[in-house]
């Protein structure tokens, strides 16, 4: 008996690695690394063919039959890259048109499908997965260590590069939106010449870095009650919110515990997941800790990150007296 035929299965690559293909599927709700994936794509289509034609549908908007008309042979021969955008908000008719053609694809015209999160057209994304499509999948970036590699890359991209401490500054000041982190990354190539050191970011973004929670969790891991509070009343009062000061003091705290964890047996910052400069930061500063401040500082940020999230009445008093008690085991190691 002849072999069973296999279903082609998706193959799933990263944002900056994507290549033309009949069919790509781009999902995810970080817009940004969506956009850098389709353009990814059509830059490359263009090296492949510059005569290609580029179309571009929105999903919202899309009537019946669109899909196949943009794909079909040009009259002169160009070869054709379709870009169907917002599918998660598209019309009935587009998921229908999809779902048809995904099942017979031109081999010779590139189909982007852009759909920005949710469960709405799963049905389709399944469909769009089962045709062996390329798949690119756009997550926020919520890890420190990608943010770190993400802002560097913008940096190498335009021949630049910066200090350690002077990339953590940035991405504490700007990292929790991507675009606004880029907007950074340019605006300090376009204005300076050389490494960016930690006083050009200061004299940038200073104010923003100073209300960072994590400029208050330094503080309070380096053991300095007065300045700890400080920075963090400066934070609260500059719209900085009591959950993500907590989430910098127990992400301080975690690289600590890890490292101190990891000691005498051969491990490094790559197989803890964090950048090198972090791992020598911390092997430097659990020097003076003792096992047991370190743990009364753990069980005194987690009683807060329970009362910020609602267990609590007065989440300021309680981020506040979490940082006392992490700077006072802090001082007493």
């Amino acid at each position: 008996m002849p072999p069973a035929s296999r279903k082609p299965s998706a193959s799933t690559v990263s944002w900056d690695a994507v290549e033309p293909a009949p069919v790509v599927l781009v999902t995810g709700t970080e817009g940004l690394l969506a956009e850098r994936a389709v353009e990814r794509v059509v830059a490359r289509a263009r090296e492949n063919d510059p005569e290609v034609e580029v179309s571009r549908i929105e999903g919202p908007g899309y009537e019946p039959g669109l899909l196949r008309s943009a794909a079909s042979p040009s009259l002169f021969g160009e070869s054709s890259l379709v870009v169907l955008a917002d599918l998660h908000t598209a019309t009935d008719a587009a998921f229908a048109d999809v779902l048809d053609y995904v099942t017979r694809p031109d081999p010779d015209v590139v189909l982007v499908l852009v759909h920005g999160g949710g469960n709405r057209g799963k049905k389709v994304l399944d469909a769009v997965r089962a045709s062996g499509a390329v798949v690119v999948v756009c997550d926020p970036v919520k890890k420190d260590t990608d943010k770190l590699a993400f802002a560097g890359n913008e940096l190498k991209a335009a021949r630049r590069r910066a200090e350690p401490e002077a990339l953590r500054a940035l991405v504490e000041a700007c990292g929790a939106d991507l675009r606004e982190l880029t907007s950074a990354c340019r605006q300090l190539v376009a204005d300076t010449s050389g490494v960016i050191s930690s006083e050009v970011v200061a004299r940038y973004y200073g104010g923003r870095v100073e209300a960072s929670g994590f400029r208050v969790a330094d503080a309070a891991v380096e053991g300095k009650p007065g300045e700890a509070v400080a920075l963090l009343r400066h934070a609260l009062a500059t719209g900085t919110d009591p959950v993500p000061v907590v989430a910098a003091l127990a992400a301080r705290l975690r690289i600590l515990a890890k490292v101190a964890a990891a000691r005498g047996r051969g491990i490094g910052a790559a197989e803890l997941g964090m950048a090198p400069w972090q791992f020598d930061r911390a092997r430097r500063e659990l020097g003076g800790w003792r096992p047991e401040s370190l743990a009364a500082a753990i069980a005194a940020v987690a009683q807060a990150d329970a009362e910020v999230k609602g267990a609590g009445r007065d989440p300021v008093f309680a981020v506040e007296r979490a940082v006392l008690r992490v700077a006072e085991a802090a001082a007493r190691r």
